[in-house]
Formats: C-alpha cells, sequence, structure tokens
C-alpha cells in the first residue's frame, strides 16, 4: 500500500480514529467463504466547515483501503428558519478531487469559475470535478432562506488519478429519477456510482468507484458481491448493521474492510441505513493541503500559485 501524506493544516486530515465499540448480535449469521472481514472500524468526528455542522467520518489520513475516496462528510440535519442564512460556504478553490453532494433533504445553490449557477434539490446528484483548479460556492437557495428547511446530505470527496490531475475542471449535476434503484421487499439500494445486480449509474468516473444509498428494513439480510481487491467501507447514517464476525455497527460509525473476498453480508434486526462505497485503489503517492488533492508537494504548491494568481477564475 502507498504511503499517504497529509501537509499540516490539511483539511481532511482531522478524521477522528476512536475507539471502536463492538457489540455482538444473535442473528446467527456467521462467515462464509469468500466473505470479507472488517479491518477497522471508526467514530465520524464532529467538525465544521464554515457555518455548517459536518460529520466527518474520515479524512483520508489513516490508510488507504478508502482509496479512491479521500473524505466523507454528512451536513445535517439543520434547521433554517425562515430569513436565515442557512448554509453559507463562502467561495474556496479546488484542484485534484471531485466533491460529490448528494442531498437527503432541502436544497442548496452551486455557483463555480466555470460558469454553473445551480439550484440542487433533495435526489439530486452533483459532481464538481475540479481537475487543474476551480472556484465554487455553496449556500442555501434564496426559496430555503425565505421558507425556511431542513438541510441533510453527503459530501464526500473522490479522489482523481495522477493523469487526470489536469484535466478541465467540469460540473454534472443528476436528478433522482437517472439514478438506478433496486428495491426489493427488504431493501432498498440507490446507485450513485458504479453497477449492481445488472443496473448502471449513468455517473462517470475517472476510475472504477462504486456509491449505494442502502436502506435495510427489520430482520433482513443483504449480500452484496464486490471485486476482489477493490476498497470497500460503510457509512452508517443510522441503526444498527451487522457485518462479517458478529460485528455490529451504528449510527456515524464507519467500517473499513480488507482488499480479499468477494462478498459482503449485512443483517439489520430494527432496519438501517447506510451508505456503501469503494472501488479500484488507485495506488498513487497523495498528497493534501486543504481543498487541494495531488500527487506531490510541488503540485500542492503550484496549486497555490495558481489560485493566488487568479488562474482558477472567478465567481
Amino acid at each position: 500500500m502507498r504511503r499517504i501524506q497529509f501537509l499540516r493544516n490539511s483539511a481532511i486530515a482531522g478524521a477522528s480514529l476512536a475507539v471502536p465499540r463492538f457489540t455482538f448480535s444473535s442473528s446467527g449469521m456467521y462467515s462464509v467463504t469468500g466473505e470479507r472481514r472488517v479491518s477497522q472500524v471508526m467514530n465520524s468526528k464532529r467538525t465544521m466547515v464554515q457555518n455548517v455542522p459536518v460529520l466527518r467520518a474520515f479524512g483520508g489520513g489513516e490508510n488507504d483501503l478508502v482509496s479512491p475516496f479521500v473524505m466523507l462528510d454528512e451536513f445535517g440535519p439543520f434547521q433554517v428558519k425562515p430569513g436565515d442564512v442557512g448554509m453559507d460556504i463562502k467561495a474556496h478553490p479546488h484542484a485534484g478531487v471531485v466533491p460529490t453532494t448528494f442531498l437527503v433533504q432541502g436544497s442548496g445553490r452551486h455557483t463555480d469559475s466555470i460558469n454553473n449557477d445551480i439550484i440542487y434539490r433533495a435526489g439530486q446528484f452533483m459532481l464538481f470535478s475540479s481537475g487543474r483548479g476551480a472556484i465554487h460556492e455553496e449556500v442555501s437557495d434564496d426559496q430555503l432562506r425565505e421558507n425556511g428547511g431542513t438541510v441533510q446530505g453527503f459530501q464526500i470527496w473522490l479522489n482523481l488519478p495522477a493523469k487526470e490531475k489536469f484535466r478541465n475542471p467540469e460540473t454534472f449535476i443528476h436528478d433522482s429519477d437517472a439514478l438506478p434503484v433496486i428495491e426489493k421487499e427488504g431493501y432498498r439500494i440507490q446507485i450513485m456510482m458504479g453497477d449492481l445486480q445488472g443496473m448502471t449509474s449513468p455517473v462517470e468516473t475517472h476510475s472504477p468507484a462504486f456509491y449505494y444509498h442502502i436502506k435495510l428494513k427489520a430482520d433482513q439480510r443483504l449480500d452484496i458481491p464486490v471485486r476482489e481487491g477493490n476498497n470497500a467501507f460503510i457509512y452508517v447514517v443510522h441503526g444498527d448493521v451487522e457485518l462479517e464476525g458478529r460485528t455490529v455497527v451504528t449510527d456515524t460509525q464507519l467500517a473499513l474492510y480488507s482488499r480479499q473476498g468477494d462478498l459482503l453480508r449485512y443483517y439489520s434486526k430494527k432496519g438501517c441505513e447506510f451508505l456503501l462505497l469503494g472501488g479500484q485503489p488507485l495506488d498513487e503517492p497523495l498528497y493534501s493541503y486543504g481543498p487541494f488533492v495531488m500527487n506531490t508537494k510541488e503540485q500542492i504548491d503550484l496549486c497555490f500559485q495558481k489560485y493566488r494568481s487568479g488562474q482558477m477564475g472567478e465567481l
């Protein structure tokens, strides 16, 4: 595995490695041949991104079992009262990374230096592929500020492979009804990235990756195949879910899997909601400073030079 280095004051170096809470259940879901082992369980850390409270599940600094992802934040749910400013994350740059945003509740407004001004709503999925560098702003839209409401969602950063770090920046938004859904009696899976059970997301990525939003009903089991050697991890939004070895993870916990095995198995006694993500590890050097995620310190320095000289544009 590649050594990952995070420079001082990196925005994604503050992930919380906490003592995991292990419990045991009587579901009888014992390990089977090919089932992935849980490598690590972590607790999220509460922090602020400007005026927005977030739960940071990881910042990528523990190991590379989360590659090709480098950060996972859950924001909200938080209430915006009528007349309040709401979410107000001022203009800031990115380079070398793709921040993705998925709203569960509410709405927001994204503007960027490549001439996009987008109002996005619950169920939509947006990707800001920053490439060689661009600026964006994330705020509540005028309607939410006027009428108030609840905002909840996820911002998850997908790393760009080295060969794509200096590509032209782009922004994409996908409507909820364009994202495939697998709905059975015991579970619902929305495919944000990747493919599953013969269904494929329209979201294009620069390296193989998957991102599933899963709701599992009470007293139900679910098996998910995964490619041997790829990374996989889950983030529990709410409820309890049992993994291999009769390990149970609960609200806001993250479980990282080893890379051996081709099957993930889940059981929930009372029902749960979780994100399952992963993909092909990039296996490349990674340097991060604030919103810049590159492969060398020299590239980080170049990003700052370009930002300060105005080469990343303006809103």
